[in-house]
């Protein structure tokens, strides 16, 4: 984000989730959705995926991966580790 490199910050969590914290300009789209929505995403594009802590988001970037997207990675630790290194002021629940 600091080197203003272009990205597409993938929200894997559920709506309510969302809802509670978010990070800006990041795409939600519920990792059970994904399947059906792949057109929504660039395949040429570098994807960070994220959940909560990081499981979901690992799942779905390996998903993506065996599905054609080539720059895709995981945000380890999720929305709670960002929170706890670089915005203590966010409640991820």
């Amino acid at each position: 984000m600091d080197a203003r490199q272009e990205f597409c910050l993938l929200d894997v969590r559920e709506p309510w989730e969302v809802v509670q914290a978010s990070l800006p300009g990041s795409l939600c789209i519920p990792m059970h959705e994904i399947p059906s929505r792949l057109e929504e995403l660039d395949a040429s594009a570098e994807i960070i995926v994220m959940c909560h802590v990081g499981g979901r988001s690992q799942r779905a970037a390996e998903f993506l991966a065996a599905h054609g997207f080539g720059r895709v990675c995981n945000l380890r630790g999720g929305i709670a580790a960002w929170a706890r290194e670089f915005d203590p002021g966010l409640d991820p629940g």
